[in-house]
């Protein structure tokens, strides 16, 4: 295991901001239990579109992708605070 320095630019919750070492621009510390979620949001429309139940499928990714939208809105209100442009 290394120690290292890395800048935190927003509180360090579920969903940190962080900008490591050497790197440009920050990333997104994404806690294990979290990705296990994202992860089980994904397998949830995967299976409702094997199923064909398009219904379910769309409502499931219509949640994931506002739990992204709002991961990727506190994304770049961290770098606009620092004044980060984004990388994209």
């Amino acid at each position: 295991m290394e120690r290292i320095e890395a800048e935190l630019l927003t509180d360090s919750g579920n969903d940190a901001v962080v900008r490591m070492p050497g790197r440009r621009f920050p990333g997104v510390l994404v806690q294990g239990d979290t990705l296990h979620v994202l992860r089980g949001d994904v397998a949830e429309v995967v299976d409702a579109c094997e199923r064909g139940d398009l219904d379910e499928a769309q409502e499931s990714a219509g949640l994931l992708l506002a739990n992204l939208d709002a991961l990727l809105t506190r994304y770049e209100a961290a770098l606009g605070e620092h004044g980060i442009p984004r990388p994209y």
